[in-house]
């Protein structure tokens, strides 16, 4: 099992401790860029992949958890779009 297969296995259990980084990677590993939005996006970034819808979120601070919100709202547009 790859390294990538494995995070999307953790991913997918929804963990209480998923981190902003482990969902980059994640998400490069589909072939999403991160780009911040402008100069006065504050903690908003958005994935892009050239075939797919982007992917809008709020980097979370102080920790860089991510709510479990986020996480279905991941995987819910991932099973749309047939990524996963």
């Amino acid at each position: 099992m790859s390294k990538q297969e494995k995070l999307l296995e953790r991913f997918l259990s929804q963990p209480k401790d998923f981190t902003w980084n482990e969902l980059i990677k994640l998400l490069k590993g589909f072939g999403y860029q991160q780009i911040s939005a402008g100069k006065t996006g504050g903690s908003r970034v958005r994935f892009i992949h050239p075939d797919y819808p982007p992917i809008i979120l709020h980097r979370p601070h102080p920790k860089p958890i991510l709510k479990r919100y986020q996480l279905e709202a991941i995987i819910y547009m991932l099973k749309q779009e047939k990524i996963i």
